[in-house]
Order: structure tokens, then sequence, then C-alpha cells
């Protein structure tokens, strides 16, 4: 019999083409067109941000086994699902570099950036995810490819300009990847399990990486940068400038994360919260803009294989808990996500049971 054919991720639906938001600030800096203002509902507003921190961990101690920093990584899955990641081990000289390649890249002139355009069926290039004719456009624009494995990549996403582009990617993502692993061996050991358990039921694990670029907009009121939404994957590496605006929800309220410099924040997706059975928590969040400066961060996703299947795990169900989630296959519930606008975490019902 012939091997079979390996599942690769793509969009499911196709892109959609949309103009820019660059392009359409340098044209008219004054104005948001009607299809990215959002719904009186949706729209940022400041009477519901909180003051709060998000936590801060302390990766070195996590890699020398420091009992007291497993407590507070443990804390930082069931409270917050975010935390902020110090000593991680990549130089500063690496993290500027990359933020570096990323904002000239934006700076090119469109026809240089088109030529690395998404296609149909396809989530690496350059553009926007859109999936609908008449769903409200985020005012951001986006690069994105695969880095791991190796074969799922398509290098014709891959910026040749500027000259170190790829150089600098391929070096932050092997360290982004050192990183993943680790988190992933030490929420292993919080779900009673042995330090590559968690990777090993990832099967062959997959990195994206996803760039964007947040123009700067005339009524940051009235949209979003990207929407409420938590992330289909297991863990989600941010690097971000020193421009504040992401939002994470928390109690109710919008916490607004400020940028520590070199660290890098890290958010639980939705694949843990599933093997934890809710108990490690995927967050909504959300990017606001602003009118003084652009915002540019790169967002790394560490994902299972679209044939792995994600279900709760025996020793997280308890008579405290019950079963929340349904065994699925990680394939299916991303496309799911893919095909269906962003919108809190509405997609997560595909996952779960039906008495829930």
């Amino acid at each position: 019999m012939g091997k079979a054919k390996e599942e690769v991720p793509t969009m499911g639906t196709g892109i959609l083409q949309v103009e820019s938001v660059q392009e359409l600030v340098q044209k008219d800096s004054f104005q948001v067109p009607e299809r990215y203002i959002r719904d009186d509902e949706e729209r940022p507003n400041d009477t519901h941000v909180s003051s709060l921190e998000t936590p801060v961990i302390d990766l070195s101690l996590l890699s020398c086994g420091n009992e007291e920093e497993v407590k507070k990584l443990e804390r930082a899955c069931r409270e917050w699902g975010f935390f902020q990641m110090i000593n991680h081990g990549l130089a500063d000289d690496l993290i500027q570099k990359t933020k570096a390649a990323i904002a000239d890249f934006f700076k090119l002139p469109l026809e240089e950036k088109q030529k690395y355009s998404m296609e149909l069926h396809d989530m690496q290039g350059y553009g926007h995810f859109v999936v609908s004719e008449d769903q409200k456009l985020e005012w951001g624009d986006l690069l994105g490819f695969s880095v791991y494995p190796i074969k799922h990549r398509n290098l014709n996403a891959w910026p040749t300009t500027p000259p170190e582009f790829r150089d600098v990617i391929e070096q932050y993502s092997a360290e982004v990847n050192r990183v993943g692993k680790e988190l992933l061996g030490n929420i292993s050991l919080m779900m009673k399990m042995d330090k590559s358990s968690l990777e090993e039921l990832h099967g062959e694990l997959m990195q994206i990486i996803r760039n964007n670029y947040y123009p700067i907009c005339p009524r940051p009121d009235l949209v979003l940068g990207l929407s409420p939404h938590s992330d289909s994957n297991s863990i989600t590496i941010l690097l971000q400038d020193e421009v504040t605006g992401l939002q994470i929800r928390h109690d109710g309220g919008w916490v607004p994360i400020t940028p520590m410099p070199n660290a890098l924040l890290v958010n639980i997706g939705d694949c843990i919260e599933m093997w934890s059975n809710g108990k490690y928590k995927s967050i909504e969040h959300r990017v606001v803009t602003n009118k003084h400066k652009p915002r540019i961060s790169v967002a790394s996703f560490i994902e299972p294989a679209m044939d792995a299947y994600i279900e709760p795990l025996d020793q997280m169900v308890d008579c405290e808990q019950l079963r929340v989630y349904r065994k699925i296959k990680y394939g299916d519930y991303f496309r799911n996500y893919l095909e269906k606008r962003l919108e809190g975490k509405t997609h997560t019902q595909f996952g779960k049971l039906e008495n829930e």
C-alpha cells in the first residue's frame, strides 16, 4: 500500500483579497473605511479596562526544577492563561534583529511585499485572514508562514528582502522552539506526567509564525487591530515592540499588556485547555490601535500535528470537574477554527461534549 498523504495546515476556505491597511493610511490618514468600523458593543471601551498586571515567570528557574517557580506557572495557567517570561535564553541581540527584520519588511514598497502574497487555500504569505465578504476587517497587515516541520515550509512566503530576513527568522524560530518545548515539559509535569509526555501527544510538533503590523489609526475608538479570540493551538509565544496594544480578558475586564523589555509573552491555547479538562485557561485577547505609533508583534504558535488527537487526560478529570471536552482530531478543530470569524471563545463549542 502507498503511504497515506500527510495533512498539512491550510486555510480551508481560501483567502479573500482586501487592501493593505498600511496603504489605506498612506492614502488617507484621516478616514476609517466603513468595513473596519465595529458595532457599538465591539468597540474598545476604556471603562472596561483593568490595571492589573500579568504574572512573570522565570524560565531559567523552571529549567532547573525550581518548585516555587513551577507553582507560579501552575497558578498562571489556572488563573490567567497569560504570563510574561524572562530569562528565557534568547540573546538580546537576536531579539533586536528579529524586530528590525520584521519592521524592515513592512517598510518595503507594496509591490515588493505583494511578491509574498497569500495564495488560495494556503495560510502562508503576506495579506489578511478574511473568510467572508461581510466580515468586519481588522486594522492590521500580516506575514505568516510555517516554520516546523521544515517540510511544511512554503519558501515562496519567506521574504528574501531584507536580505537578512530568512537567517534571522530561522535563528529566532529555533530558539522559540526550544522555549516552547521547555514550557510543554513543565506543563506536562504539572499534569502529573513525564516531562516528555505532553510533547509526545503532539505528534510531529508544528510551529507557525505570524508577523503583525498595526498602523496608526485616526479613530482607534472605532476599530480593532485583532478581534477578541482565544488561540486554537497549545502555546503561543509573542515578541512585541514597546507599543502597548494587546489586551487580555480577565475577571470580566480587559487588561492591557505593557511590554517588558526583551521579555516574551506566553499564552495557553485551546489544546492545553482541552488536555487539562479546562483547568488551564485559554483566554480571550484582542489588539487595540492608537493614533500615534504603529505596533509590531511576532507570534509563534506551537501546535500539535494535524493528525494528533486532543481529549482531557484522565488524571485531569475528577468529581469536581467532570469531562468537559470530547476526543477530537486537531486538524478538524483547526479547520473549524479557521472557517469562522474571530468571536471570543465561541469556536471552542466544537470541541465540547454535547451535554455542556
